[in-house]
């Protein structure tokens, strides 16, 4: 069994004994439920799913009779794919304020859709909690650095799904498998999208790009959309856990790009996927970029894990001068260059240390991962 960070903290999180919910938000298929079974099992424990239509209509319409009736003597209601149920927030609201004896846990996993439903209700009264696909760490700590670090050309290649990582030989199967079947289900049911074809063509266009700054109007003219489209079908792919965006840095300087993007996916093998490539990374165009990629996300979870408050950015000019991955902390600054092949050196342009002295500059390869992420 690969344990996972979030375990521990939700853990702790439940000893405390408050009566606030816990909200889990995460993709399909990233462990939530497993998580949960691993912390509550079915002892004293109430498990009720989001996807049955039956659990639906009973909390669409809450009220604390039926809440209680429906929780009986159990000390703790899971509800899984709670963005399913309509009033959801408010049904956990209820729960909160007047079932003092219930804790409530939900798991969602379309934080745009469950969002919304519980912010406005369960102000105050709610620990949120995000589980994104296995990390580098967490493989680590599992089966040991060393064994981990062999594994990086196949993590570059098929991601970190707990099911593809639990089925080896098995892995462009399942990683194309979960891609067709769960990525834009979400999206497409909450957001009754017209014509699909083109958000899937917005994915693939998106997928040639990681590392790259994207422009909303040249991938709108690649998907026969407009601009504003592109930015609505980006911003519900960010919360449905698929890619997350990396603004520009810019403070001083004139040539500065000020408002570039550039956009990652959560996870190198359902980018993979959604293009269709798995060829070995020796043979590939494009190892940089899956390089930076699977770093940037990466760091995307350890900064989540370990809670570390920080803006992210890139840094470009309009004379191509560029920094992969910025990170600002307590008013200083910190630039790293991603480099696949160890023997490429990295110079830190002189405008960018000049202008801004970085307290750190360091290339990240596969040599010192380790500094970077764990």
């Amino acid at each position: 069994m690969i344990s996972r960070i979030l375990e521990k903290q939700i853990e702790k999180r439940l000893r405390l004994k408050d009566n606030k919910a816990i909200i889990l938000l995460g993709p399909r298929q990233v462990g939530k439920t497993t998580l949960l079974q691993n912390l509550f099992g079915s002892q004293d424990t109430l498990w009720l799913n989001g996807d049955d239509t039956d659990v639906r209509t009973m909390l669409s319409k809450p009220n604390a009779n039926r809440l209680k009736a429906i929780s009986g003597k159990n000390k703790y209601l899971i509800i899984d794919e709670a963005q399913r149920i309509e009033n959801i927030g408010i049904c956990i609201k209820i729960i909160t304020d007047q079932l003092k004896d219930i804790k409530v846990i939900a798991t969602g996993s379309s934080a745009f859709d469950l969002a919304n439903k519980i912010n406005e209700p369960l102000t105050g009264r709610k620990w949120e909690y995000y589980l994104y696909p296995l990390s580098f760490r967490e493989m680590a700590d599992h089966h040991g650095f060393l064994k981990e670090k062999r594994l990086l050309e196949q993590r570059l290649l098929y991601g970190y799904y707990p099911e593809v990582i639990n089925n080896p030989g098995e892995e462009k199967i399942i990683i194309k498998s979960l891609a067709d079947s769960y990525l834009y289900k979400d999206i497409l049911t909450w957001e009754r999208i017209q014509k699909p074809e083109k958000l899937e063509r917005l994915v693939q266009a998106l997928a040639f790009q990681i590392g790259s700054e994207v422009s909303y109007n040249e991938l709108g003219q690649m998907c026969g959309l407009d601009k504003e489209t592109v930015e609505k079908y980006i911003m519900l792919l960010e919360k449905a856990f698929i890619v997350f965006r990396l603004n520009s840095f810019s403070r001083n300087l004139r040539n500065e790009l000020k408002k570039s993007r550039k956009i990652y996916f959560y996870d190198n093998g359902i980018r993979n996927a959604v293009i269709n490539q798995f060829s070995p990374i020796e043979s590939r165009m494009d190892k940089g970029a899956l390089w930076e990629n699977f770093i940037v996300s990466e760091r995307y979870k350890y900064i989540h894990y370990e809670h570390i408050f920080c803006n992210r950015y890139f840094w470009r000019t309009t004379a191509q001068q560029e920094i992969d991955y910025i990170e600002e902390m307590n008013g200083k600054l910190y630039a790293w260059e991603f480099k696949w092949n160890k023997e490429k050196k990295s110079s830190f342009t002189k405008t960018f240390v000049n202008e801004y002295q970085p307290a750190e500059t360091n290339t990240i390869s596969p040599e010192n991962i380790e500094e970077f992420i764990l």
